[in-house]
């Protein structure tokens, strides 16, 4: 079932809210956005508005106010059902009231529910969190707020009722949207990027490690805000300490100093240089209704299942001989191109694809937990250590569910996981591949989705790490107490963060990080003063947090019977003692200084969110015969056979053999500019593999990333031949 999502009503009923203000700070790869939404109530009855919007799933929520003419009300965390019913009374008594709480579903969907605005009144409301920034393929540090929040497929049977959300044309939003960003860095900052017109970027110092940024006048709300900083020798490691609250009893995760460390490990060149030839790939493609909207709106003819066909040709003619995989698609319903994962052959490879060119988003909703059911029921090939690849636009409400599935499987596979357009929920994306030790990889706007995906394929290709362990060298007195998950998956290039409790003196210190590559043993120390910072803002504290909570909200799913309430119970108490949002725990604010009670029936309005998809949806939808709204197959599944690769670079893939060769007949004559005449002369495999790849480094350098690997295995299949062929070629 899918949450009821549709255009406004003829006559138009006004909402109340009026504007939104973000204000980003960026420290180093930490980020604290602050948002103030403004509320007017020009009906002539007292109103309650509920606003649903997402987060970044690792954020954590750490401040709610509310401004009513000249009262301010600052919002206290409480556990959940309490905040509830001190919420209702409010109402029921006529006082105005506040409450922010995270869905039980997915922990980047909020509600906030402003209650008993009197006609004629305005309220403001200021809303604080904290986030990690990842780390990006390219370096880069990604923040995004999001501007819609798209429709969360909710599978049949579960439980939890649906979010009600009324979505409007980006020309019809009815309020106005300020945005800016401040960023520092103890290293310069090199540029930042977004797919949204941004003001010129203006450095605030001389060395460039303080810069600020604002949106461009017009944004028409059609797509998220997206902000991709770079830094200049970005991979350096750092450690932040910072210290306790003052307020707060020591000993306690918040009265205690917190070490924020930061590791990026370099592998040896001489490891790295070697390419698994094992492993299981299985990749699952998410073909619901919604993949068949456009990647972006300058190229709305590229659509994100074809993006996602042309992947899957660039994965399948990239894989190594001797391996193993298998193909998924799912949406309401799964299907599979082999019963099990078969190994790699020119026959399997060729089959594989045959299908891949007929895939359509034609497969209705978007149920991810049967398919990985069945994925995790396939026993392990020896020596063949699963890689599990999973594509999704991110339309799901059972985020926890599908987490804590791969996290329950973890040690039997490592996920990457690929959030496909705007809107795609970082908290599924980021969770799988966190629990499953692989990465996550976002495509929106222009990006396309070959480079990052070939990204996590060298990733997952990599030699395996093992044996990781993380020790602390402090001086007599000072302790650390790790308050971190443990490191599961190192990759090359990318960060490590960890979180320690400290007690103790300030000193020097220093922690390692020990593990084995390819049986080399290895280890990456960094070493950092244990005095705190002086502009503490508990940003690090409540970060740390948000690590601890999360941790204990999924063992308490994990566990049945009476541990159940002793778990729920530890995580109420530290979100109420950090003040930071939980699943069992919300923000509630009452003003009981507003005098007299406000008279009237209460109305209730949803704030509608622009929703920029809703044209190519309406056509992806269609209504069931008992009224609800489903995802049903796409114009584009009735629509005529996809079309031969014209891209030049794909066709010239699409012609690759399995073992990495080429076969010189008239296609292959077309993609390099010849005639069949010129190069009949050139009647062998091996110089036609050494032509086709003469083409990439000749013409096709910019997209090197989408090529490499395949033209790796060309290569090693022509040295293979013992043929006399000059070095140079290589």
């Amino acid at each position: 079932m899918v949450n009821c999502f549709g255009l406004v009503t003829d006559n138009k009923e006004p909402v109340p809210l009026k504007s939104i203000d973000a204000q980003l700070e960026v420290k180093d790869h930490v980020a604290t956005l602050v948002s103030t939404l403004t509320y007017e109530n020009k009906e002539d009855k007292p109103l309650e508005a509920v606003f649903v919007f997402p987060l970044p799933g690792d954020a954590a929520v750490c401040h709610f106010s509310a401004q009513i003419g000249e009262t301010h009300i600052v919002a206290e965390v409480k556990e959940k059902q309490q905040a509830q019913e001190e919420y209702d009374d409010a109402l029921s008594s006529g006082q105005q009231a506040f409450l922010l709480e995270e869905s039980e579903q997915s922990p980047d969907i909020f509600s906030l529910k402003v209650g008993r605005l009197p006609p004629g009144e305005s309220a403001s409301i200021r809303l604080e969190y904290v986030t990690e920034l990842a780390v990006q393929a390219d370096d880069g540090l990604r923040f995004c707020l999001p501007a819609v929040l798209n429709p969360r497929y909710q599978p049949q049977g579960s439980e939890g009722p649906s979010v009600q959300v009324t979505s409007v044309p980006a020309s019809l939003v009815p309020y106005s949207l300020s945005f800016s960003a401040q960023v520092s860095s103890p290293r310069p900052i090199s540029k930042i990027e977004s797919s949204c017109s941004l003001e010129p970027l203006q450095y605030l110092n001389a060395d460039q490690t303080k810069a600020t940024v604002k949106l461009g006048g017009g944004h028409k709300f059609d797509r998220d805000i997206e902000l991709l900083i770079y830094y200049k020798d970005a991979h350096q490691p750092s450690a932040v300490v910072e210290a306790g609250q003052a307020s707060a009893k020591p000993g306690s995760l918040m009265g205690d100093p917190v070490v924020m460390v930061s590791l990026y490990p370099e592998f040896p060149q001489s490891v790295m240089s070697s390419r698994a030839a094992c492993g299981e790939f299985v990749f699952l493609m998410d073909l619901s209704g919604s993949m068949g909207c456009p990647m972006n709106n300058s190229t709305p003819q590229e659509t994100r299942i074809s993006s996602a066909r042309d992947t899957l040709l660039l994965l399948l003619k990239s894989l190594p001989m001797g391996c193993y995989f298998n193909i998924y698609s799912f949406g309401s319903s799964f299907e599979h191109i082999f019963p099990k994962s078969v190994e790699y052959s020119e026959k399997t490879m060729k089959e594989a694809l045959e299908k891949v060119e007929k895939m359509e988003s034609n497969l209705g909703g978007t149920e991810i937990l049967r398919p990985l059911n069945h994925i995790y029921s396939q026993a392990c090939i020896p020596k063949h250590p699963r890689q599990l690849f999973v594509f999704t636009d991110g339309e799901v409400r059972n985020t926890k569910e599908v987490t804590d599935l791969v996290k329950n499987n973890a040690d039997s596979h490592r996920c990457f996981s690929f959030g496909i357009g705007e809107g795609a929920s970082s908290a599924l994306i980021n969770g799988m591949a966190k629990e499953g030790g692989g990465q996550a990889q976002f495509i929106t706007g222009a990006d396309r989705m070959q480079p990052k995906v070939m990204q996590s394929l060298r990733f997952a290709m990599q030699p395996a790490v093992n044996d990781i362990s993380v020790s602390w060298d402090l001086p007599k007195g000072v302790s650390a107490t790790v308050l971190s998950p443990p490191i599961t998956a190192i990759f090359q290039g990318q960060r490590s963060l960890i979180y320690a409790q400290l007690t103790g003196p300030e000193a020097d210190g220093s922690v390692t990080v020990k593990y084995s590559l390819a049986g080399h043993p290895s280890q990456n120390q960094l070493h950092f003063n244990l005095k705190p910072a002086e502009d503490s803002e508990l940003t690090v504290h409540r970060l740390a947090a948000r690590t601890v909570i999360r941790s204990m909200e999924s063992e308490e799913r994990t566990r049945r019977g009476h541990q159940d309430e002793e778990m729920k119970k530890k995580v109420v108490e530290l979100s109420i003692q950090s003040g930071v949002s939980s699943c069992f725990t919300a923000f509630i604010a009452v003003n009981k200084d507003s005098g007299k009670a406000v008279q009237g029936p209460l109305v209730r309005r949803n704030v509608p969110t622009v929703d920029h998809l809703m044209d190519p949806l309406i056509k992806l939808f269609h209504f069931t015969g008992d009224g609800d709204l489903d995802s049903g197959r796409s114009a584009r599944s009735a629509a005529e056979p996809p079309q031969p690769h014209k891209d030049p670079l794909l066709q010239l893939v699409s012609l690759q053999n399995a073992s990495g060769s080429w076969m010189l007949h008239e296609a292959l004559a077309a993609v390099l500019g010849k005639t069949k005449e010129e190069v009949e002369k050139v009647n062998n495999e091996v110089w036609a593999s050494i032509l086709a790849l003469i083409w990439l480094h000749g013409f096709k350098m910019d997209a090197k990333e989408e090529w490499e690997l395949l033209a790796m295995k060309a290569a090693s299949w022509i040295k293979a031949q013992n043929e006399n062929i000059h070095p140079s070629v290589f």
